[in-house]
């Protein structure tokens, strides 16, 4: 029987080096693409996926990301005194349900993996997902949505895949497959940022995983990987031959807004897709293309 996907890991301990000076007092998640942070848009993802419970991984200087999910009174009074409806209603997916946010501190910068370790009591025995918000995902239905009906199609272990330049696997966890239908593939091994030349293929995971619990024994072991850091993907790689391990092609656009241009693009595309700017800015595009 497969166990119901109610969970998620959202770790977001990193100092967001690669903005200073913005994230020199803000955490990086709280940096918005047009007007909604990027913790917003990985915690929506994953509650239209079913997730109902959350695990924020944070590190010093983070408590902006648990409080801009709580509930803000004095705003929310005054918006109510001013009518303003629109702003008012703005808020919504920015709210939580009691208790349903939880946080743990990784106190030493050690990897995705130790990161993860460190959510080992709220994991305890179920299926998690986890959702890095770097990686923001423009799709018709939401990229942990599809994950997740792929995982209940086949259980065990899933993470999403896209294909990236060969020159580029050193950059990713890579994918060794094995059965591959086009868009669901079997993994039948992993690799944490292989040399172009050794990379067993170009399909690279990004930020949305869902995994078994059982990673966290292979985690508890703390053994470094790439980067002296104790990687993730090397725990996962454990996992191959005793569970179901399987890449998802997914459908959409991911954008990589731990990086200067990627998080640019975002902002563009994601304006785009919403009515009441996309004329607007469309017209100023013009004046510097």
């Amino acid at each position: 029987m497969i166990k119901k996907l109610r969970k998620a890991v959202l770790p977001v301990a990193g100092l967001g080096t690669r903005f200073l000076p913005a994230t020199k007092a803000t955490a990086k998640e709280m940096l918005p693409v047009v007007d909604k942070p990027l913790i917003q848009y990985a915690v929506e993802e994953a509650r239209a996926a079913g997730i109902e419970q959350f695990c924020m991984v944070t590190g010093r200087g983070k408590t902006a990301l648990v409080e801009h999910f709580d509930v803000a009174y004095e705003l929310e009074a005054t918006l109510r005194e001013r009518d303003k409806q629109d702003a008012l209603a703005s808020l919504s997916g920015a709210q939580s349900e009691p208790g349903s946010i939880t946080t743990v501190r990784q106190q030493v910068p050690l990897g995705l993996g130790h990161a993860i370790w460190c959510a080992r009591a709220f994991i305890g025995d179920d299926p998690f997902a986890i959702l890095l918000p770097d990686d923001l995902v423009l799709a018709d239905k939401p990229c942990l949505a599809q994950l997740a009906d792929a995982y209940y199609q086949t259980g065990g272990n899933i993470v999403a895949v896209t294909e990236v330049p060969p020159e580029q696997t050193n950059r990713y966890g890579i994918l060794k497959i094995g059965k591959d239908d086009g868009r669901l593939v079997e993994v039948i091994g992993l690799v944490e940022k292989p040399d172009p030349k050794d990379a067993p293929s170009n399909l690279s995971i990004i930020g949305r995983y869902i995994l078994m619990p059982e990673v966290i024994k292979y985690l508890a072991l703390m053994e470094r990987g790439a980067g002296n850091e104790v990687q993730l993907t090397d725990a996962m790689a454990r996992l191959i031959g005793e569970q179901p391990f399987h890449g998802l092609r997914y459908d959409g656009r991911r954008f990589d807004c731990g990086d200067k241009i990627g998080f640019l693009e975002a902002q563009i595309a994601f304006a785009l897709k919403r009515p009441e700017l996309s004329g607007a800015v469309r017209e100023f595009l013009k004046k510097y293309i």
